[in-house]
């Protein structure tokens, strides 16, 4: 670092320690001064060299300093270009996926707009052919409105004629009316006498022609490949809602059977099983014992003697009416099921008899299903014995009775599991397995024996 020195001090320094003469041995005055001058000077020198020195090694640190941070700021931007080109490839992408969802909404638009167009003209051209069709249809409302009027003005003039032969029929209907009353009492006379013969054991056989026997399957619409199951009893014991049972249908759906607290069923009523798969036919028949049919004619009227499987059906009492059915039963070789209807009324009859208010709220749950079990073991017993006695009485076999009500036959026969079941399965299986019986019997060779 030579060149850093000044020259002044290089000349005195040169004067102080190698241009001076220190072998005089007698210096002059002059001499002495100048040399203190050259030590004070070679001295000043000395410390200058030492400054200039540090300022030396303070310019090399503050240069190598200089330089480490230029080298960070270097590999700082290095970095920072990398995330900025890592940035800018996000973006380009983004923008790539961006046009690309654009594209596919427009098409999407596109689409959409194209179709309804297409649904907007067919609507329009719809709109037209509707209001083409309302102003045909007007026209010939008129049309039809004039015709109408003349049609009315004929009718009232055919009124007055039906008045005036309304007139002639009333005296005709009194007289038929007083003729009617006649035969009313000759027929209650006849009941009577058949009701006696019948307590006496002495009962009407009365054998149907052939041609009766055909005319009663026609009037049946009997076939050989369905059973035909007929539900008879007195008026009133609830043969229509058995019907709707077997059936699984309540009283109230379409094609259910007509109930009613009178008699309702006033001819033979004829309902397929819901099921088409099942071969059966439900017959509701007209109720016995009334003046319309007496008990003694109801089998034969109701021709009876052609149906696959009867179900004698009675509701408070065993009577000569269900006697007479099953005794021409036994002549015709025709399969029967003794059946009590309504259980479900007749054993909470019975609870209120020991005492039950259904309206009590302090009757507990426990107390009413005592009462309920009580009721429900007396009113299965009472019955049976009943049962068994009038058939006893009438020299008949033993057979079962069903006691049932409508609407757990209607779970059964729909596959469910009522609560308070107490025949109801044994019943339908045991119709089940009559029918597939007979049908097994009269299957032909080689045919199939579904049910």
């Amino acid at each position: 670092m030579a060149w850093l020195i000044p020259a002044g001090v290089g000349f005195v320094a040169s004067m102080l320690f190698g241009g001076g003469d220190d072998s005089d041995p007698n210096p002059t005055y002059a001499a002495i001064e100048a040399r203190k001058m050259a030590e004070a000077e070679r001295d000043r020198a000395i410390r200058h060299l030492d400054d200039m020195n540090k300022q030396v090694t303070q310019f090399v640190r503050l240069t190598q300093e200089m330089q480490n941070r230029a080298l960070q700021a270097q590999q700082e931007s290095i970095s920072a270009a990398a995330a900025a080109q890592q940035k800018a490839q996000e973006q380009m992408k983004a923008m790539f996926d961006a046009e690309r969802a654009a594209d596919a909404a427009r098409f999407a638009a596109e689409t959409a707009t194209r179709l309804a167009t297409e649904e907007a003209k067919k609507k329009a051209e719809e709109a037209e052919a509707e209001r083409q069709r309302t102003k045909a249809a007007m026209e010939e409302a008129s049309r039809t409105a004039a015709a109408f009027k003349k049609d009315a003005e004929r009718l009232q003039r055919a009124a007055e004629e039906e008045r005036k032969r309304a007139d002639e029929a009333i005296a005709g209907a009194e007289a038929a009316r007083k003729a009617a009353e006649n035969d009313i009492r000759e027929a209650t006379s006849a009941k009577d006498d058949a009701e006696r013969q019948l307590k006496e054991g002495i009962q009407p056989v009365v054998t149907p022609t052939a041609q009766e026997i055909r005319a009663a399957q026609a009037k049946i619409q009997y076939q050989e490949n369905l059973f035909h199951f007929a539900v008879a009893g007195r008026a009133g014991a609830g043969k229509s809602a058995l019907v709707n049972g077997f059936r699984g249908m309540t009283n109230r759906e379409a094609g259910a059977a007509r109930t009613g607290v009178t008699e309702t069923t006033m001819t033979l009523g004829r309902y397929p099983d819901p099921d088409e798969r099942c071969l059966h036919v439900w017959y509701d028949l007209p109720g016995a014992g009334t003046i319309r049919i007496p008990d003694w004619q109801y089998f034969n009227a109701q021709g009876l003697y052609v149906f696959d499987c009867i179900v004698v059906l009675f509701d408070n009492r065993f009577t000569h009416t269900d006697i007479a059915i099953l005794l021409n039963c036994r002549r015709f070789q025709i399969p029967t099921y003794v059946v009590r209807s309504k259980a479900d009324q007749h054993i909470e009859n019975v609870m209120k008899e020991m005492g039950y208010d259904n309206e009590d709220d302090d009757v507990d749950r426990t107390q009413r299903d005592s009462m309920y079990a009580t009721a429900r073991e007396h009113f299965i017993d009472e019955t049976r014995r009943n049962v068994k006695a009038n058939l006893v009485d009438a020299n008949l076999p033993d057979q079962k009775v069903y006691i049932v009500s409508g609407s757990c036959l209607r779970v059964v026969a729909k596959g469910g599991q009522p609560k308070k079941v107490i025949d109801e399965f044994h019943l339908m299986n045991d119709l089940y397995t009559e029918a597939q019986a007979r049908r097994v019997r009269r299957k032909p060779a080689g045919e199939s024996t579904g049910v």
